[in-house]
């Protein structure tokens, strides 16, 4: 079954993404722009997380990139002393050619190779069901980190993109909206301990997802 998938999603995501042309086509004039706070305002509520500096994006990359808003900033653990970060690219619309670039092309593209891919499932505090989101495990060099992303939206967490793409359609179908948001956490790994780096990782995720819907529409 994986590999029936595996061979038809080309063709699946195509037929996505025309349906997803002639939809933003059809609205373009009645598209629905929610509200959404300055992500530079944005706190997280811990004792554990300390935020220690912000992380410029280049010209380059922004233009490319292209979002609405940004978020790029190292936190540290002030147990262990490590250093990640914490990264949200906002997009108010996905109608003018803006959309999410996938980390698992872009880190490829900055020298970044894939050892480990997978998904975790990581539960929050009040929620009956825990987010799925991506885990990469990425070398260059002599040096390795875990990358955790979802993509973020009307009250979604999503590690697919293909499904991503697809709630998008029907999205702006029925809401009007095609507004989105791209998370990422990259944590470097020490002495070759993955696991650590994860649960890391994981531990900064579960202080900072609450808070952050606060700053992405619902």
């Amino acid at each position: 079954m994986a590999g029936i998938f595996k061979r038809q999603a080309p063709k699946i995501l195509t037929i996505v993404l025309l349906a997803q042309a002639a939809v933003f086509y059809s609205f373009s004039r009645g598209e629905h722009i929610p509200s959404a706070k300055p992500l530079s305002n944005f706190e997280i509520p811990s004792t554990l997380w300390a935020p220690v500096r912000e992380l410029t994006i280049d010209e380059e990359t922004r233009q490319v990139l292209n979002a609405d808003d940004t978020l790029w900033r190292a936190y540290q653990n002030r147990e262990t002393g490590d250093v990640l970060s914490l990264f949200v690219a906002y997009f108010a619309s996905q109608r003018t050619g803006k959309t999410p670039h996938s980390p698992k092309n872009c880190l490829p593209g900055a020298g970044w190779a894939p050892s480990e891919a997978g998904i975790i499932k990581i539960s929050q505090p009040n929620e009956p069901v825990p987010i799925t989101v991506n885990r990469y495990v990425v070398s260059r060099d002599e040096n390795q980190s875990v990358v955790l992303y979802w993509y973020q939206g009307h009250g979604r967490v999503i590690a697919s993109e293909y499904e991503a793409k697809i709630y998008t359609v029907l999205d702006s179908l029925r809401y009007k909206r095609s507004d989105t948001s791209l998370i990422r956490v990259v944590q470097g790994v020490r002495d070759g301990n993955t696991q650590r780096a994860t649960d890391d990782a994981v531990s900064f995720v579960k202080a900072f997802f609450q808070p952050l819907r606060e700053y992405l529409p619902g």
